[in-house]
């Protein structure tokens, strides 16, 4: 099967994603991609710009499938496409919906982007979310935008098009994690906790390392590893933290590196999350697939991935955390371990091989 990706936004876990695909599925993939930046032009004029592309190779390689993350607009897409090629199916991939990502303030939103959204749902011969609380917000957000909508009322609405819809995580590659941590040994000392988000508001630094200063006002022994991509503007507390809780640091800062990242993730022992907005969660699994307990919010994405024990209410985290570093539970690594196992693309290949294969026009 010849499938010809389409990713206007080729960073990060989008990009991650899509070469894990084209390593672990039997099939021939070919990609038309741009560089991760300005995604609401992406989002705008990604449709054209791949329409061009695609009629200009098509004599030479026509695909089975087009397959599109949610930066494509589908129903631009399918128009801009010449009459043959209207008909390849096109598939579409949600790792996040536009009705719930984050905003500074919510007066900043434009919904058009979601229901570009919409439409691409509605033009896609299938479509996948990366989990069903991304589905469910997706789902919610089209409601309300459409009861708005002032005298066009849609026959259907959005929750019949679940019969189109499947949810597939993403699989993630954990093969330089277990590398790192052959041989490992508990070693002695203070349990050492690990935060691994983009350094940005909607990951909500302020409440961890609030949480993290107080604990280390209340005389709590622990150690620090701080990672996760950083940008120009930062968060102010990023600045302070480092200075207050300097000699609890055993590492600040992005790494690109993927092994010394695994390394560093191996020397953890709790990961903690106080996201305000998440649709899956990688960084999470990466670290729990290293032996990291994780403690997280009993909100977002997270209750469908991890079992109970595991997630806070939002008045708790301060008390959970201090009992975890008073108590450090030192022999679960190897049950995290396999609890982040059905993440693994040896997991879930399988399942994209039956999504892309079935419902496909001969």
């Amino acid at each position: 099967m010849k499938i010809l990706a389409l990713e206007p936004y080729y960073g990060g876990s989008h990009k991650t994603f899509l070469n894990g695909l084209k390593n672990h599925l039997p099939f021939d993939f070919k990609l038309l991609s741009l560089p991760a930046r300005k995604w609401k032009w992406r989002m705008r004029l990604a449709a054209p710009y791949f329409a061009e592309k695609i009629t200009a190779r098509a004599k030479a390689d026509l695909p089975d499938i087009i397959f599109c993350s949610s930066f494509v607009d589908v129903a631009a897409l399918r128009a801009l496409l010449p009459g043959p090629l209207q008909q390849i199916p096109i598939y579409s991939y949600f790792h996040e919906n536009q009705f719930a990502y984050p905003v500074q303030r919510e007066d900043e939103r434009d919904f058009h982007f979601g229901l570009t959204n919409f439409t691409t749902i509605l033009a896609s011969d299938r479509a996948a979310f990366n989990t069903r609380y991304n589905l469910q917000t997706f789902l919610r957000g089209t409601e309300q935008i459409l009861k708005i909508c002032p005298d066009m009322k849609l026959a259907e609405s959005p929750a019949s098009l679940q019969t189109k819809i499947s949810i597939l995580n993403p699989g993630v590659d954990f093969s330089r994690i277990d590398s790192a941590g052959k041989g490992r040994e508990n070693k002695p000392g203070p349990p050492v906790v690990v935060w691994n988000h983009r350094w940005e508001h909607d990951k909500n630094p302020e409440l961890f390392f609030r949480t993290i200063l107080d604990l280390e006002k209340a005389g709590a022994d622990f150690r620090l590893i701080v990672l996760g991509q950083s940008f120009r503007r930062r968060p102010a507390i990023f600045s302070e933290a480092k200075k207050r809780l300097q000699p609890k640091i055993l590492h600040w800062g992005f790494v690109d590196s993927p092994d010394e990242y695994a390394q560093l993730l191996q020397q953890g022992d709790i990961v903690v999350s106080t996201a305000g907005h998440e649709f899956y969660g990688i960084a999470v699994i990466e670290a729990v697939r290293a032996g990291c307990l994780p403690l997280l919010p009993k909100r977002l994405s997270y209750p469908e991935l991890f079992p109970e024990e595991y997630l806070y209410e939002d008045n708790e985290l301060f008390p959970r955390l201090k009992s975890l570093l008073k108590n450090p539970v030192n022999n679960e690594r190897q049950k995290l371990k396999e609890l982040a196992a059905r993440f693994s693309w040896d997991s879930l290949t399988q399942k994209y091989v039956a999504w892309f294969s079935t419902g496909r026009k001969p």
